[in-house]
């Protein structure tokens, strides 16, 4: 089959963009479409020649290097782009989408598989705490009321465009709960997987090595909600390290205390090691699904995680982690004290991992479309 892949956007690593190149590598013939492209973070994982990026309008197109990967400034174009997509060469379009290329046009021919990481949070369940940050600065009024006028038009387009795709695969129950709120469509459970990498090494082998930090790997944005864990490590004067970037970094930093490190962008073996050698790695958000958990247990350490959200999926409570109840500090401060890392058995962590496996992906993945 001529298949293509269509992805959101290729500017910043996370869980969305590694099943992304899962899907590269299980159709490795497959060109890949997508709304922005920094060839800086992501030409070893997706070389340009397998890119294709929409052509934008003056002004757009003369966007300074700072803002040129910022999607926040394409917003109002991006329905229009995606529509521009021509895929009539094609037999089947696999799109893997968050916000906007489940909006792609087929008319079934080809036929569209869509991977969903969650329809928009932005535009429905997010919407009013993401408005309430535009009123903040000199400019929050018009930022406000321009914000709410586009993101009314666009939850219009995001509702109408849901119908376009032939088959709908969910990242997660959460996430299958959503469509079927926001979208009125039914869909299948598809987990990410874990990329093989994570398992290559058994963890067994370094459990006489010292754990004396706990951790975070995430991207540094807002909703990842990681100045709750900051501000409950700070209390309890415990040691953490952050590994990623992200447009939030410079606010972590300011709220970060002597025992907090913020360590930038990791490669996956020093990912690893970092795994290998945390206590815990705590996962304080509220996520669509989240592979850093899988990527934890896959290194034999047990997770520390928000009740909420896809880590429900993933996470046994007792046997590789445990959950903290609300979304706050103090929470979480709570369940440090109380949790010993004593109780659980890296092997147990490891297996779990194992259900998550990029084989049974491919399975999945390989059945969705022999049903199309």
């Amino acid at each position: 089959m001529r298949i293509a892949l269509v992805h959101e956007l290729l500017t910043m690593k996370g869980g969305a963009e590694r099943v992304l190149r899962t899907l590269g590598d299980i159709f490795p013939d497959a060109p890949i479409y997508t709304l922005l492209y920094n060839r800086d973070t992501f030409d070893h994982w997706f070389p340009k020649d397998r890119i294709h990026t929409p052509r934008y309008p003056a002004p757009y197109n003369l966007l300074p290097a700072p803002y040129r990967y910022n999607h926040h400034f394409y917003l109002s174009q991006f329905p229009y782009a995606v529509e521009q997509w021509d895929f009539s060469a094609f037999d089947l379009v696999i799109s893997s989408s968050s916000a906007f290329v489940h909006g792609i046009i087929t008319n079934s021919q080809p036929k569209h598989l869509c991977y969903v990481h969650s329809p928009a949070r932005y535009l429905w369940d997010r919407t009013h705490d993401v408005l309430e940050q535009r009123k903040k600065g000199v400019f929050g009024t018009a930022k406000y009321a321009y914000a709410s006028r586009l993101f009314h038009k666009l939850r219009l387009w995001d509702a109408e465009s849901a119908d376009r795709p032939d088959k709908l695969l969910a990242a997660s129950r959460e996430v299958q709960t959503r469509i079927k709120k926001y979208w009125r469509r039914e869909s299948d459970v598809v987990h990410p997987p874990m990329d093989d990498f994570w398992l290559q090494q058994n963890p067994t082998t370094h459990n006489l090595i010292p754990r004396t930090y706990y951790l975070i790997v995430s991207t540094l944005v807002p909703y990842k909600r990681i100045e709750i864990a900051i501000e409950a490590c700070n209390q309890r004067e415990l040691p953490l390290k952050i590994a990623g970037t992200g447009p939030h970094r410079k606010h972590l930093q300011h709220l970060a205390g002597p025992t907090i490190e913020l360590l930038g962008q990791k490669t996956d073996e020093e990912l690893r090691e970092l795994y290998m050698h945390a206590i815990a790695t705590l996962f304080p958000g509220e996520e669509d699904f989240g592979l850093v958990p899988l990527e934890s247990m896959a290194c034999g350490t047990p997770v520390i995680a928000y009740k909420g959200g896809g880590v429900l999926e993933t996470v046994v409570e007792g046997q590789t982690g445990t959950f903290f109840e609300e979304s706050t500090a103090e929470s979480l401060a709570k369940t440090l004290q109380e949790f010993s890392p004593l109780t659980v058995d890296p092997e147990t962590c490891r297996a779990r991992a194992l259900e998550f496996s990029r084989e049974q992906f491919e399975q999945n993945i390989r059945s969705a479309i022999a049903s199309l």
